[in-house]
């Protein structure tokens, strides 16, 4: 899947302008084979590009001298009020192999849940190796196959789509059927105000007042 973006050169007299209005965001494109290039783009039409890219879907770049696809290298937000300041981009060179992350989409149920058992997600993103035109958005992890308590899920049993390869260790967890014990607290013996030891004094202390 791409998603379009429309996005403009970046100049000195666009950039004051931006800051003034905040309706931009300043950004830059860069690659093996693309010159470092300034651009921005409409903050309201990025940040909806955004909720439905994340870094790991490939966005065409449009109102450059030729359309650009790439990836979302990272997003920098603005620390005390918050909101996005600057955008890197990373141009890809399309028909070559990428390294990137993508999130982990869990599906269906583990039936361990139904003896008592909690699944716990211990990843959620993976490494991957891939060209452009075969990066998925994300990787389905079926969890029906936790079928027991203390059942685990290992890289080597996810299902990657065509021309994807995990780049972490096959032996890695992804996630764990496990039984939580519950925590018991101590009971507490109630001490009689009779038991309780009452502090004499010495004879120095005697008739002190």
């Amino acid at each position: 899947m791409t998603v379009i973006l429309p996005v403009e050169l970046r100049t000195k007299e666009k950039s004051n302008k931006g800051e003034q209005s905040r309706e931009f965001i300043s950004a830059v494109v860069y690659g093996p084979k693309y010159p470092t290039t300034p651009i921005r783009l409409n903050r309201s039409e990025f940040e909806k590009t955004f909720k439905i890219t994340g870094e790991s879907t490939i966005i065409e770049l449009q109102g450059l001298k030729d359309p650009v696809e790439v990836l979302v290298k990272e997003v920098v937000f603005a620390p005390i009020k918050g909101g996005i300041m600057h955008v890197d981009f990373y141009a890809l060179e399309m028909g070559k192999e990428m390294t990137t992350d993508v999130p982990l989409h869990f599906i269906n149920e583990a039936p361990a849940e139904k003896i008592g058992a909690v699944v716990s997600k211990v990843m959620h993103e993976v490494e991957i190796t891939c060209k452009p035109n075969n990066l998925p958005a994300f990787i389905e992890v079926d969890l029906s196959l936790l079928v027991n308590t203390e059942d685990k899920i290992h890289v080597s049993e996810i299902v990657c789509p065509k021309g994807v390869k995990i780049n972490q260790d096959a032996n890695d967890v992804v996630a764990i059927a496990e039984i939580i014990a519950e925590e018991v607290e101590p009971e507490v013996t109630p001490i009689a105000a009779a038991d309780v030891p009452v502090e004499k004094k010495g004879k120095d202390e005697e008739g002190v007042v």
